[in-house]
């Protein structure tokens, strides 16, 4: 279907509160520019990026925008994943290729079924993409809570950038508002952001450093990215997390007491 070559200054008044849109470490302008067009072709306006490989702003992604320059000109530059996912509560992450990881895989259309849920429920989700060439790494995906895989041909199953986002753009636009799900009642909290989350990790990890549970070194990434994806599933609160972030700091100052008196006991007995 072609499009018309008139831009609307009005095309995103009126819309709907829609996922954002994380592109992580685009390398074209160009791609960036086609997947701002397929955005808001179905209502969705909320660009951000990781790292462009060619720099920000870019000329060649307003040409392809073709028209959704505003989306273009509203978009927000990001150094890292965690920066730019910090304010989000629900992640999914787009790939083609089975990871080494513990992940629910939905489809295109489950997908947007689950961010349309999270987004109704007063959540704020949001979908990443991997660069054109080698997509997401596993560090990324890592901090999704749940990976959307198309059932392409296997033979053939590489989309490129504005391909791959139209094509959740789509599903998205299409789920209606009487959508079927499961219900999660918040009882006066609500769902924890990816910023809240990361403090958890961080203080998490750091007390299993001074464990050395995450010994030996070589392994500690895989195990710091199965523990993480434990969490990620449980879809935690921020009441919760402050409940972790409470159990490990009594934790940890268990162990310290429990290592002061164990060295009195010692140097008494000298």
């Amino acid at each position: 279907m072609a499009g018309t070559d008139r831009s609307k200054a009005d095309a995103t008044v009126g819309l709907e509160p829609a996922p954002a849109i994380i592109l992580v470490r685009p390398q074209l302008g160009a791609n960036i520019g086609a997947a701002a067009r397929a955005m808001l072709n179905f209502g969705v306006t909320e660009l951000r990026l990781v790292a462009p490989r060619d720099g920000w702003p870019n000329e060649q992604a307003v040409s392809a925008a073709s028209g959704a320059t505003e989306l273009i000109e509203k978009a927000r530059l990001y150094d890292t994943v965690s920066e730019a996912i910090a304010d989000l509560d629900f992640v999914l992450a787009t790939t083609a290729r089975p990871r080494d990881m513990v992940k629910h895989v939905f489809t295109p259309e489950e997908g947007a079924v689950r961010l349309k849920s999270a987004m109704q429920e007063g959540g704020r989700p949001g979908v990443l993409f991997g660069a054109e060439r080698a997509g997401l790494h596993n560090d990324d995906i890592a901090l999704a809570d749940a990976v959307i895989t198309a059932p392409l041909n296997p033979g053939f199953s590489s989309l490129n950038l504005g391909q791959a986002v139209l094509l959740m753009a789509y599903e998205w636009n299409r789920q209606s508002d009487e959508t079927v799900r499961d219900e999660l009642i918040m009882n006066n909290t609500r769902p924890a952001s990816k910023e809240e989350l990361g403090g958890f990790f961080e203080h998490f990890e750091g007390a299993l450093d001074e464990t050395g549970f995450l010994l030996p070194e070589a392994k500690r990434p895989a195990m710091v990215r199965n523990l993480r994806n434990m969490f990620q599933r449980a879809e935690l609160t921020e009441q919760e997390i402050r409940t972790l972030r409470g159990v490990v700091s009594a934790l940890t100052i268990h162990a310290e007491r429990r290592a002061r008196e164990k060295m009195a006991q010692e140097n008494s007995s000298k």
